[in-house]
C-alpha cells in the first residue's frame, strides 16, 4: 500500500501547470456538479464548494494580473473579466442558491480546464 501512496505522489507531481491547472478546476466544477440537481438550497458542503471555486479563480486571476504572465494582453484580459463573472455569479449563488448559478460556475470550469488540456469539447467530470 505505501508503494502505491508514492507512486500516486510521484504521478501528482509529475504534472504539467496547464494539467495542474485543468485537474483543479475539474475538483471545483465536480463539487459544484453535485448540487446542481435537484432543489438547490443553501448549505454549509455548498457554500465550502463555492469557496473553493473562488479559490481557484482567485489564483488563477492573480496569475494572469502578474506582469511577467508571459499570456497575450487580450487572453489575460478576457481570463480576467471571466473570473469577474465567476466571483460575481459564486456571491450571488451564496445569497440566492440556484441550479443554473451553479450550471454556469460547472461549465466555465470544465471548459476552460479542456482548454488547458488541449481538448476542443469538455470530457464529462
Amino acid at each position: 500500500m505505501q508503494g502505491a501512496n508514492a507512486y500516486a505522489k510521484v504521478a501528482r507531481s509529475a504534472l504539467t501547470p496547464r494539467e495542474a491547472e485543468a485537474a483543479v478546476l475539474l475538483k471545483a466544477a465536480g463539487r459544484l456538479q453535485a448540487f446542481t440537481t435537484g432543489e438547490v438550497t443553501g448549505s454549509t458542503e455548498l457554500n465550502e464548494a463555492l469557496m473553493f471555486n473562488q479559490r481557484v479563480w482567485t489564483i488563477l486571476a492573480g496569475a494572469v494580473a502578474d506582469p511577467a504572465n508571459p499570456l497575450p494582453d487580450d487572453i489575460r484580459q478576457n481570463v480576467t473579466n471571466i473570473a469577474i463573472f465567476v466571483f460575481r455569479t459564486i456571491i450571488d449563488a451564496m445569497i440566492e442558491p440556484a441550479a443554473h448559478k451553479l450550471e454556469a460556475l460547472v461549465s466555465l470550469n470544465n471548459h476552460l480546464a479542456a482548454g488547458l488540456q488541449g481538448s476542443p469539447t469538455p470530457s464529462a467530470a
